[in-house]
């Protein structure tokens, strides 16, 4: 059966070409889980480093329930879409209080967790408790568009590349499946100049027999991102500075944060700057100097901060709850974004003086 040829070959090609990745040495569940939720739009040597400090800080998925949130948003400060981070929290509280600490082997269960979708599921299910569920990302989507000449990824062809890989599941072992065709993408059936010729299904794929390869799926063309113009305050008190906690619920939730904000249209830097302070915190500065502005891109819009030393002067901040109060010696203790690392960068090369 040719399906049954089309299995074989891809797993026979995973056996000798596999890269040797650290969480693809268990089988325990809690580990393939937040590898898994690491690797979520994020590149594996990036999350690589990320995933062995994690393992050896938390252990376990009782561990990670019992940390507070700054704990683990610090340990996975660098990594970006802090959102996963909190998910992954919620859902081993979850695991812990409802299920004897046990993560779930039933799909729709392990489904209802926070921050767990169709991949994910399938990658865990599939990986740790050789369950025949596909794990489809955008590797698989694409080797498996490719294969059966599949150009548009309407809903219906989604659904198709769906029952494709169900039908090529073995049920000896789905895991290592699933992860064949993810490597299959990621080292072979590249979006760009796929090299086909070493492609151990090319002999059955109809992208390959057709001029243009490169061309399935048909790509959808992104939308230009939005660019704001963010001003921040670094407020001084005697050596101390004001530092603020986002809004869990809200980007880069947890995370530790100078006041300010966007600067509106026809809007001077310093007078966005002083709107921010006395909305956010009911307080009117002293604009002591200019440090740096750097740029900074997310996935949705890109930013340009603009960082002022102020001072207090007339007025005190009214706190936001939770502040702090800290000098530039204890920034290790909190996890802050990228963009505020840039700074942190700057000023430690350069001077923290006002």
């Amino acid at each position: 059966m040719q399906t049954n040829r089309i299995t074989k070959k891809i797993l026979n090609w995973y056996s000798q070409n596999k890269r040797q990745l650290p969480f693809r040495c268990t089988k325990d569940p809690y580990k393939i889980w937040i590898s898994e939720i690491m690797l979520q739009q994020t590149q594996v040597s990036t999350v690589i480093p990320f995933y062995e400090k994690w393992i050896n800080k938390f252990p376990t998925l009782q561990s990670v329930a019992k940390s507070k949130s700054d704990i683990l948003l610090k340990s996975w400060e660098g990594l970006g879409y802090y959102r996963r981070c909190d998910n992954f929290h919620k859902a081993c509280k979850i695991i812990v209080e409802n299920h004897n600490g046990v993560i779930p082997s039933d799909y729709d269960t392990l489904k209802s967790l926070p921050g767990v979708g169709d991949y994910t599921a399938g990658a865990v299910l599939s990986i740790a408790f050789g369950k025949g569920i596909p794990a489809i990302d955008g590797n698989v989507t694409r080797v498996i568009s490719r294969l059966y000449g599949i150009k548009n990824l309407t809903i219906f062809n989604k659904l198709k590349i769906k029952n494709y890989v169900l039908s090529l599941i073995p049920p000896s072992n789905p895991g290592d499946f699933n992860q064949s065709l993810m490597e299959l993408g990621a080292l072979i059936c590249s979006p760009r100049n796929p090299t086909c010729r070493t492609c151990p299904i090319s002999f059955n794929c109809k992208a390959f027999h057709s001029t243009y390869p490169d061309q399935y799926p048909k790509k959808v063309k992104k939308k230009s991102i939005p660019h704001y113009n963010v001003v921040i305050a670094i407020i001084w008190r005697k050596n101390k500075f004001y530092i603020q906690k986002r809004n869990i619920e809200s980007m880069l939730g947890g995370l530790w944060e100078f006041p300010g904000g966007k600067v509106k249209k026809n809007e001077s830097l310093k007078e966005a700057l002083k709107r921010e302070l006395k909305e956010v915190v009911n307080f009117t500065p002293k604009i002591k100097k200019k440090i740096i502005s750097v740029n900074h891109s997310y996935s949705h819009f890109s930013i340009t901060m603009h960082c002022y030393y102020c001072i207090e002067f007339e007025s005190k901040i009214i706190p936001k709850d939770p502040s702090k109060w800290i000098s530039n010696n204890e920034i290790d203790k909190y996890s802050f974004p990228k963009a505020n690392h840039k700074i942190f960068n700057f000023l430690n090369e350069n001077s923290w003086d006002l």
